[in-house]
């Protein structure tokens, strides 16, 4: 009786060991299972996250060639359309029969000439400020920014102002034309679409950044419309933005203020020569 009791008590414990084990390897398996199914999982997210950047950095790229080819466009028919006729006009004055003409004739026609090619200059000279403004060229970033500021509060519909706080060394030249362009795209936005009443600009300094600030009382977006439209098919002015600052491994931040009574944009660039990082 004994032995049959510590018989039936060996295959009882038998029976658990070999259950548990069994439960233990199954237990294994189902671990391991799911460990590669959530690695294939985090692979397609990944895969799928890579794809949307480089998406995003098609149409960011895309954004920048067709700005650059609106820019080459603009300059190749003001060039055309303005500079030709005037250098076209001037050679008619002074075409192979001047030296037939009497000397006042001769003296009108030089007169003539010499005030189309004034003109023709002037163009030129326009063309070339707009690639490169002179302000910006000669004083900096601060008194250009203040320029387009003051014309802006000129025309007396809105109020308009700006503050350096810290700019005592200038920028790359590269780095500041970079930052005025955004400047302008901003601010054409904001008086294209905002129906703002006030535009205020602002400018630090950090440790390693520049830093500059823009302020005002109209309609806006956060960052998260900002996102959106980059990502979507409208919203060139804004890629541009995008493409310019990832030149200059710089960032830009839309938010609405605390008080949710005016917007801001924050524009962060890297002082210490950003392009070769």
């Amino acid at each position: 009786m004994f032995l049959l009791q510590a018989t039936n008590s060996s295959s009882v414990v038998s029976t658990a060991l070999f259950l548990g084990t069994l439960g233990m390897i199954t237990l294994v398996i189902c671990l391991i299972i799911f460990i590669i199914f959530h690695q294939r999982k985090v692979i397609r997210y990944q895969m799928q996250l890579q794809t949307l950047e480089q998406e995003q950095q098609k149409v960011l790229l895309n954004a920048s060639v067709r700005m650059q080819e609106e820019e080459r466009q603009r300059i190749a028919a003001d060039l055309h359309d303005d500079a030709g006729p005037l250098l076209a006009t001037a050679r008619l004055y002074l075409n192979e029969n001047l030296v037939n003409l009497d000397k006042a004739s001769q003296l009108q026609s030089i007169f003539q000439a010499r005030q189309i090619l004034d003109d023709t200059i002037q163009l030129v000279r326009n063309i070339s400020h707009s690639l490169m403004p002179p302000t910006l060229k000669n004083f900096g970033l601060e008194s250009a920014v203040n320029d387009a500021i003051q014309k802006i509060g000129g025309s007396g519909t809105i109020n308009a102002s700006c503050r350096f706080h810290d700019y005592k060394e200038r920028l790359q030249v590269d780095t500041e034309l970079l930052a005025f362009r955004v400047v302008q795209e901003l601010i054409n936005n904001i008086l294209k679409h905002s129906h703002c009443s006030f535009i205020h600009i602002t400018q630090h300094m950090t440790a390693s950044h520049f830093v500059l600030r823009i302020h005002h009382d109209g309609k806006g977006i956060v960052q998260a419309d900002f996102d959106r439209l980059n990502k979507s098919k409208t919203g060139l002015g804004l890629k541009n933005i995008t493409s310019r600052l990832r030149v200059a491994h710089g960032k830009i931040l839309f938010e609405k203020d605390a008080s949710q009574t005016y917007y801001k944009v924050t524009m962060e660039i890297p002082k210490d020569d950003p392009f070769h990082q």
